[in-house]
This record gives C-alpha cells, structure tokens and sequence, in this order.
C-alpha cells in the first residue's frame, strides 16, 4: 500500500511485451513484459530514474514524465488518468470519514417504476436497493450483497454468467476505477482481504492493476428456468451521492431476451385483485 506508483507502475510493464512497443528482441528472457531500461529508453528518461520511480524514491514526478511513460505501457485513458491520479492523492486529513450509503428516495421511487431488472450500486460494489425484477433474474441482487463477494465466492452467481471470466475482469478493473487512490480505506482493505483469500483468480486480476471506468456493456445470463438471455445493462450516475450508480437491464425489442424479459415480469407481478362483488339487489 506504501509505493502504490511502483505496484502500478510494475505490474503493468510485466503485461507489455516487447514486440507490442515495436522492440525485437533475441534470446530467452528471464522476466514477462518489458525491462526497465526497456521502458526508460522509450519514454525519454534514464534508467536509474526510472528504476527510482518503482522503488517509490521519487513520490513526485511530473506530469509529463508518467504520460510519456503511460505511453510505452500502453495505457488507455482510464488507466493513464489512474496513474496521474497516484501522483497527487487526496490528503488523509482531508478524507471524509465513513458513511453509511443511503439511497435517495427518488431513486428508490424510480426502482419501482421501472418494468425493468434495476439495482443501485454503491462505491465499493455494495447492493443498496434493488426492484422484483433484478431479484428474480440474480437473488444475489439483494441490498445488503456485494457484488465483488458474491461473484467471486459464490459458485451459484459463477453458474448464471457464462462469460464469467471476462465478466470478472471488468468487475475488478471498474473496482480499482472507483475506489482510486483510497486503497487504505479500511472498507477497501476488509474487502480486499478477504477476497483475496477466497479467490485464486480475484488475486491474479488484482495483481494486475487494471483499471476500466464502470460503463454500459452486453451480459449474457444462464437463468435456472429461463434459460440463456443476454440484456444491455447500463449504469447511470445517481445525483446526490457520492459515487452511486443505477444498474438497469433491458433487451433489445423484438428478441428472445425480451419475450423472457416480460416472462420474468409476470411472475413477479402482484396477483391482480379479485373484482369486488357487485350488488345485484334489485335488478331484472
């Protein structure tokens, strides 16, 4: 947690290869990815400087200086932003304190409203609220679950997912995303913990410092009794909180998914109320 810059820094130049930065190389190399010299010799600096930023001797290099070196590595804009972001962290006196996480009541009302599976996330992935729909499509969608546990340590959320390896990818990549720079926020270590204790591959995908800002994308699910349905789930930001998001899947109109959609929903729905007894006194 002391040299967060270097643990970056190092795990993603062991994901680069050197044919990927247009280096050819010969012989066998003893160590993944790039070499140090390797990447300072392509970013413009020195090696020593370089070497000086993974060991965490130089908590303050410039801005120029890391985008030059986001650049050999090969990081997209989320994770070259993630980067800078280690240079100038939010000072600790500075934190707001803990809070518990509550849902605006418009966002509650807006949840029973929709005619659609939706869910409110919180900022370390905890279920705030969720509608029948979502419930009935993942029980793990329950306030109170995380999504991190459940998908990681549960082997029946594991089954409804077929394309749970990539799924878990994102999952831990939009984690780091989120939670930035706080990776001592005791919420952060807990969770953290415990996962990697549970789970061989959250502790790979955890010790490559991804990092994918949540957004929308296609999710196929293996529901028990519906069978095979992929939906879009977009997440929208949710105003008033601090890092909230609304979770909303659909299908596209007209599909298989969507015949299982509207399936879904008249399970759940409310018995319709029997018609009250008409008064037949006097009629002919």
């Amino acid at each position: 947690m002391d040299n967060q810059l270097g643990d970056f820094l190092r795990a993603r130049r062991e994901l680069v290869g050197p044919a990927d930065v247009g280096l050819r190389t010969t012989g066998v190399r003893r160590t993944p990815g790039l070499r140090r010299e390797e990447v300072a010799l392509l970013a413009g600096i020195s090696a020593d400087y370089y070497l000086r930023l993974e060991q965490g001797r130089d908590r303050n290099p410039s801005a120029q200086v890391l985008e030059a070196v986001a650049r050999v590595l090969l990081l997209d804009e989320a994770a070259s932003a993630y980067l800078l972001g280690l240079i100038a962290p939010q000072p600790r006196s500075r934190r707001r304190p803990a809070r518990r996480e509550t849902v605006p009541p418009g966002a509650l009302q807006l949840l029973g409203a929709l005619g659609l599976p939706a869910f409110v996330e919180g900022r370390w992935f905890d279920v705030l609220a969720a509608n029948d729909l979502a419930r009935a499509l993942s029980p793990n969608v329950t306030g109170g679950h995380n999504r991190l546990r459940d998908v990681f340590l549960d082997p029946a959320e594991h089954a409804l997912f077929p394309d749970w390896e990539a799924g878990t990818a994102r999952l831990v990549a939009g984690f780091r995303s989120r939670i930035g720079t706080e990776l001592d926020d005791p919420r952060v270590v807990e969770l953290v913990g415990e996962l990697s204790l549970g789970s061989e591959r959250f502790r790979r995908l955890w010790a490559r410092h991804d990092v994918r800002v949540p957004e929308g994308m296609a999710v196929r699910f293996a529901h028990p009794e519906l069978g095979g349905l992929e939906l879009a789930c977009e997440k929208l930001a949710v105003s008033g909180t601090d890092g909230q998001l609304l979770c909303v899947y659909s299908a596209a109109p007209g599909s298989s998914s969507a015949e299982k959609l509207a399936l879904l929903g008249s399970l759940v729905a409310p018995p319709a109320p029997s018609p009250a007894p008409q008064d037949v006194r006097g009629t002919r």
